[in-house]
């Protein structure tokens, strides 16, 4: 396995050996979220419907270097997430795999790897740019975008967002849950930057499309209005699968937020297509 500093290790057996996990519910079937940059499980749960499913259980996990999950300082490369996310969610059956922005892109990437443990994917505002050119191309047509494209300015931002604005956040941040805008901080400069660079910029999720089963269920869901993830790529990117479900919504880069109701629904029917024989013959019982 790839080297997870942070991680237990025979060196270091007091280190946790997974990643943070909260559960909700009870159930055969098994429904994983991954939030996005600077996510928490509380970016799940900030809306008025929650994230729980009929005869599921609800895994929401924190991301390697993010929340409560392990924030060493070091390079956060797509392997070394990946590997992260298989050690945590090794134990139980396939999942239905759900995640927003970072997590829809290491969904994908873990799906490709160990399609042993996923049993379908919903992506949220799934990062599409194929290249770093590709990501600079993109914010270059959106105000304020090179900043994101920049990784001194990335790192700066970071660093006066954690130091010197963290506790304003809730009311300097006004397009999120107060509760989403104060788990901003839990990161490092490491853990946002090379996130970002390594996963979305450098990172050609459309390769880790290609490598998924070809009867694997994919639902993807996009604002319309999203200036962050290019709808118009994911949008092409699904038309070349038949599995693969594209749903728009009138919303930027956050659907969950804005429209949690037709988010739980798309998901849902995902559990719905998945959900074995035995335990809908129970639900209808």
């Amino acid at each position: 396995m790839t080297t997870l500093p942070g991680f237990a290790d025979p060196a270091h057996p007091g280190l946790p050996e997974r990643l943070h996990v909260e559960s909700l519910g009870r159930g055969s079937l098994r429904v994983t979220f991954l939030p996005g940059l600077g996510g928490t499980t509380r970016y799940w749960t900030s809306t008025p419907v929650a994230p729980a499913f009929r005869h599921a259980q609800t895994e929401l996990v924190d991301l390697y270097g993010f929340g409560h999950s392990p924030r060493p300082w070091c390079r956060y490369t797509v392997e070394r997430h990946v590997d992260a996310l298989a050690r945590t969610l090794q134990a139980g059956p396939p999942r239905v795999l759900v995640g927003h922005s970072l997590g829809a892109a290491l969904a994908l990437a873990l799906a490709a790897r160990h399609p042993d443990r996923v049993q379908a994917l919903c992506l949220f505002s799934l990062p599409d740019y194929g290249s770093r050119a590709g990501a600079i191309e993109w914010f270059a047509s959106q105000r304020g975008g090179w900043v994101y494209t920049n990784m001194l300015a990335t790192a700066l931002a970071c660093l006066v967002t954690r130091r010197v604005a963290g506790r304003w956040l809730p009311y300097l941040v006004h397009n999120v849950p107060p509760e989403v805008a104060r788990d901003l901080v839990l990161h490092n400069m490491a853990s946002s930057t090379t996130s970002l660079w390594e996963v979305l910029y450098r990172h050609d999720v459309r390769a880790d499309a290609a490598a998924l089963p070809p009867d694997l269920p994919v639902a993807c869901v996009h604002g319309l209005r999203d200036a962050t993830a290019p709808p118009a790529r994911v949008n092409e990117l699904a038309a070349r699968f038949p599995l693969w479900r594209h749903v728009t919504l009138d919303a930027d880069h956050h659907p969950w937020l804005r429209d949690p109701g037709a988010c739980h629904g798309v998901v849902d029917a995902l559990c719905e297509a998945v959900r074995p024989q035995a335990v809908r013959a129970e639900a209808i019982a």
